[in-house]
């Protein structure tokens, strides 16, 4: 397989699980701004936008959740909603002979309807909706049509590692940390994960509750951990060194390593130790999956210069 092929399915992945993970988490912080009246507005998305590591405002600039709309949505910055389509459209384009006419022309729609016109008559909570729908179209043709060889583990392997991320980056919000039940009950109907953790824990969407499910549940699929197993799971059927893959000692990939490690030590923590710096506890996982990244560029598509992923944590 190309690297370039491998490279680009990676990216493809990555992209959109980038796109449906920031339109749920602004999606959850205009209704906090809707519902919660003495929320501060400005420093809210001051917040928001450090966590999703966007250049910061200057203090003399009011921030309101139209700065905080057009930054991360609208705008053609890195790591905007509209940038990651495009650039998942970018991506698909090179790998052409590779997925289905299908998923091509699903992401070649959505990208036609990003344009200011193509966007008209759609208010800020109808676009995130619309972004999660077209995300889930093109990744469920992806999961119809597509063979499980190497350029679906790396599209899984791309969407995996950013969900880590996404997941991380939504549980740092201090605006979540230290509140009542409703934030969190918004998080988890955000992440679709209201009616599982329901199922699990009853209908009392505490602190401690939530940030354990989102984390830990091994069943849920876009709990930290289902995330770190599906990416560990891709990168050992990628493995193609016949003497490494039958190794009884250890393991030889350092991103599988990395991954793996993060894993365990959230598996193995007591979740009040990670409970005493949440903040802290996100940004080391976001540090393993930017390791991580870089360990399979290095291996699977090197170059003379690394793609460096925007508004990553290193």
């Amino acid at each position: 397989m190309l690297s370039r092929i491998a490279e680009s399915m990676f990216w493809i992945g990555r992209y959109l699980e980038r796109a449906d993970g920031t339109a749920r988490i602004l999606d959850v912080h205009l209704q906090l701004l809707l519902e919660d009246p003495w929320l501060d507005e400005d420093a809210s998305c001051r917040v928001l936008l450090g966590v999703m590591g966007a250049e910061p405002v200057a203090l003399e600039e009011k921030v309101t959740r139209l700065t905080m709309l057009n930054r991360l949505a609208y705008a053609r910055e890195p790591g905007s909603i509209v940038d990651s389509l495009r650039a998942a459209r970018a991506n698909a384009r090179r790998a052409r002979e590779t997925i289905s006419t299908e998923m091509w022309e699903s992401l070649n729609t959505t990208y036609n309807a990003l344009t200011p016109t193509g966007r008209a008559g759609r208010g800020p909570h109808q676009f995130m909706d619309w972004v999660r729908e077209r995300v889930a179209t093109v990744v469920g043709i992806a999961d119809s049509t597509m063979s499980r060889d190497e350029p679906w583990h790396f599209l899984l392997l791309g969407r995996s590692i950013e969900r880590v991320d996404m997941t991380a980056r939504m549980l740092a919000s201090e605006d979540l940390r230290g509140s009542s039940g409703p934030a969190w009950a918004l998080v988890l109907r955000s992440c679709g994960a209201h009616e599982a953790f329901v199922r699990a824990f009853g209908a009392a969407a505490t602190e401690d509750r939530a940030l354990e499910f989102m984390l830990l549940d091994r069943l849920f699929p876009r709990s930290v951990v289902n995330a770190l197993l599906t990416a560990e799971s891709c990168l050992a059927a990628l493995e193609v060194d016949s003497v490494s893959a039958t190794r009884r000692l250890g393991v030889r990939d350092d991103a599988r390593r990395l991954l793996g490690r993060q894993r365990t030590d959230l598996e193995y923590r007591p979740l009040s130790q990670m409970l005493l710096d949440p903040a802290g506890e996100m940004e080391e996982l976001q540090r393993a999956v930017s390791q991580s990244s870089e360990a399979i560029s290095r291996r699977y598509f090197p170059r003379g210069v690394a793609t460096s992923w925007v508004r990553e944590v290193s």
